[in-house]
């Protein structure tokens, strides 16, 4: 049902979007993502399901399989993350650069920057004048912009009193210095701020792969289980049906 919904939800942003304006600074578009996880995710419970209640074998052992391989993957993926974070960090600065530069072309992409941007309070890549990389945000002379020199409004500091919410607070941030603009908005870079919150969240975060893990783990165990008393089951019938006392019983 989950595995439906992921598809659903993925199906209608999709269509929701142009073609030309998905995302284009990520390689792949997170709508199509979120139907290929679907689908996949779809298929493989499929087979656990209706093997199990039709105790098939073939089923159960393409379930088993799968869930093993998504396992390996998801510990592989961390131990690289882990043991080359420095190329890990790279390619996470040059996803945020690019989301930057493409800030303006997908409304999605500018709602999902605003909300990492206000929750972990930071602005940029490395520094909010990073934002100078937007076409609409750039400092140089020629811009024609009226957001020529600013950031966007996401880092602005927060007033808890402000009923309404100033979308024009970054106007020329980028233009002043850090000591001068941090009395307005966030200075630091989210790429820093992002690496301090995975340090100070690696208990969490280990819970989270964690949960993750063990039902994959029970998945596999109890599917080769199964496996095992089918077979047992099997190898029983064909037992009875070559000794059998009565030859017309």
């Amino acid at each position: 049902v989950i595995s439906m919904v992921m598809v659903a939800v993925g199906v209608y942003a999709r269509l929701l979007k142009h073609a030309e304006a998905a995302l284009a600074c990520l390689a792949v578009d997170p709508a199509i993502l979120l139907v290929v996880v679907g689908v996949l995710t779809f298929l493989i419970t499929f087979c656990g399901c209706v093997g199990s209640l039709r105790e098939n074998i073939c089923l159960l052992q393409t379930f088993s399989v799968c869930l093993t391989v998504v396992f390996l993957l998801q510990l592989a993926a961390g131990v690289l993350g882990f043991v080359f974070s420095d190329k890990a960090r790279g390619k996470v600065s040059e996803i945020i650069n690019g989301a930057i530069v493409h800030y303006r072309d997908d409304l999605d992409l500018q709602n999902l920057i605003d909300f990492g941007q206000k929750e972990f309070s930071c602005c940029g890549g490395v520094s909010y004048k990073d934002w100078s990389q937007n076409m609409y945000f750039n400092c140089t002379a020629a811009n024609p912009s009226r957001e020529r020199c600013s950031v966007p409004f996401s880092c602005c500091l927060r007033d808890a009193q402000e009923a309404v919410i100033n979308t024009m607070c970054g106007q020329g941030m980028q233009a002043m210095s850090y000591l001068e603009a941090s009395a307005f908005i966030y200075t630091n870079g989210c790429i820093d701020t992002l690496v301090n919150w995975i340090h100070s969240n690696l208990f969490l975060l280990g819970g989270v792969a964690l949960g993750l893990a063990v039902p994959q783990l029970v998945g596999i165990l109890l599917a080769q289980i199964l496996i095992n008393q089918i077979r047992d089951q099997i190898k029983l019938q064909l037992y009875n049906q070559q000794h059998r006392a009565d030859p017309w019983y």
